[in-house]
């Protein structure tokens, strides 16, 4: 037996360990993503810097993540996905302690950056679970438990970044996160199993720097694209530029390279561009209503429910997030028992409902109604669609290139995501009147989000059903 057929061969595995080790590096992960948001104000005046500034460090962080998603998961497939995941891990425990010592902004984003590193360490999760467990119900159950950590860890991790910050400064928090990567990477190194592709190939680099460079001009352009009437539109139109150049760079090398990074034909297959666009639709059309549009209203002075920032996040991302969490494993069960495409389909049509339902909570003083429509896109979205657009990232990936759509699909959700901010405020902006904002612009964000999530649900009835990971599923996924 070669050392490929033993790292690829399944073997008998504790599950509930490697759990452990793979919830621990979720965790680390999404404490990195999310738990610096209440310490914001805290580093901006530590540091002694603005808001603009402070924000940029954020933005670097998602955007590293994303460009990191996009090969990471492949050279896992190359040279083992447990290798690949621990030293992310330390990685991104390194950039933790660079920020927590930063004395200045710069520094700070510098360690952000590092800190983007960890960026495809749920699809890593996904993929190195998905070896281990072959029984469809089990592996859709604990599929749900780690893609829900996604979500928010039950808006404990944004609570413990203010009292951190507040009590102990910014640098807390980042010790924190540091803390939690090292225990996150002795997991991995204990209590996981080493995994590669079935057939282990050599890396393309120069693929990697093609599409790196095109993913994140288009990245930059959005974020650009998000500052509105303030926009550098010559920026944006020679970032757009490069990012189709890239491509087009990228597509022919793919094409033509005897190692290729992605195999163009498989970027053809219904497979991978329905989910795709699905991915890229659903976050463009639910991300800046829940994380923006609703936190908004709630803190509006005017016309709004006039609460404090605190209390605010109290009211609508914490039960957002702790709706999530619980739903996940659920949704996660029914999609290997009743369908991945039809449990998506229901938590789709279901933010559609919810969406249309905020529309009430637009000129209402009810905070019942606030939490409810909160709550309601915390399982129909959060809970249901992102657990299932993640898994099917899993699923529908070929054998011969596993890493691939996984990273793909993260690239598509952080594409979503800056999208959503600059299309929804966007709209918002143009019918809020005069100063951009009232219950006509609340209003236009909505229905922005509303058409955008309709166009979404058609796109799902595109996505092909996948292989081996429901009961009864055919043999081979539709090319």
């Amino acid at each position: 037996m070669t050392a490929e057929q033993k790292t690829t061969t399944p073997s008998k595995v504790n599950v509930a360990t490697l759990m452990v080790a793979l919830l621990s590096a979720c965790v680390a992960f999404q404490l990195n993503a999310s738990m610096l948001s209440p310490a914001l104000a805290t580093i901006q005046r530590e540091l002694h810097t603005d808001a603009a500034s402070v924000g940029l460090t954020q933005t670097a962080f998602f955007t590293s993540a994303a460009l990191f998603s996009l090969f990471l998961p492949r050279l896992g497939d190359n040279v083992g996905r447990k290798r690949v995941l621990t030293g992310m891990l330390v990685v991104m425990g390194v950039g933790c302690a660079v920020a927590a010592l930063a004395p200045n902004i710069g520094v700070l984003f510098v360690g952000r950056v590092i800190q983007g590193v960890s960026g495809p360490v749920v699809p890593l999760c996904l993929i190195m679970l998905r070896v281990e467990v072959r029984d469809p119900k089990l592996y859709g159950t604990l599929m749900g438990v780690l893609t829900a950590i996604n979500g928010g860890i039950a808006g404990v991790d944004a609570l413990g970044g203010g009292y951190l910050a507040e009590h102990h400064g910014f640098g807390a928090v980042f010790w924190t996160m540091a803390v939690v990567a090292g225990l996150a990477a002795l997991s991995m190194l204990f209590f996981s199993r080493e995994s590669t592709a079935e057939k282990t190939e050599r890396m393309d680099w120069l693929g990697v720097l093609l599409i790196v460079i095109s993913v994140g001009a288009l990245l930059v352009a959005l974020d650009e694209l998000g500052k509105l009437a303030a926009a550098n539109w010559v920026l944006v139109i020679v970032l757009l530029v490069v990012t189709a150049v890239a491509f087009w760079l990228f597509w022919r090398v793919e094409d033509r390279g005897q190692h290729p990074l992605v195999a163009t034909h498989l970027l053809r297959r219904r497979a991978t561009w329905s989910l795709l666009l699905t991915t890229l639709l659903t976050m463009t059309g639910v991300f800046a209503v829940m994380n923006g549009l609703i936190p908004n209203l709630a803190q509006d002075s005017s016309g709004g429910y006039r609460m404090a920032a605190g209390v605010a996040a109290l009211w609508t991302l914490t039960p957002y997030a702790l709706a999530g969490l619980l739903m996940g494993p659920l949704s996660g069960w029914m999609a290997a028992t009743f369908g991945y495409r039809r449990i998506l389909r229901i938590g789709m049509a279901g933010s559609v409902a919810t969406i249309a339902l905020m529309m009430l909570v637009v000129g209402s003083s009810s905070r019942l109604l606030l939490l409810a429509v909160s709550l309601l896109l915390g399982i129909t979205y959060a809970g249901i669609g992102n657990i299932i657009l993640n898994g099917l990232g899993i699923v529908l990936s070929p054998k011969e290139n596993q890493g691939f759509l996984p990273g793909l699909n993260a690239g598509a959700f952080n594409l979503g995501a800056g999208l959503s901010f600059a299309v929804i405020f966007g709209v918002e902006t143009a019918t809020g009147g005069a100063n951009g904002t009232g219950p006509s612009g609340y209003y236009g964000g909505l229905t922005a989000g509303l058409v955008i999530l309709l166009l979404a649900l058609a796109a799902s009835f595109l996505i092909p059903r996948p292989v081996g990971a429901e009961l009864g599923a055919p043999e081979r996924t539709p090319a």
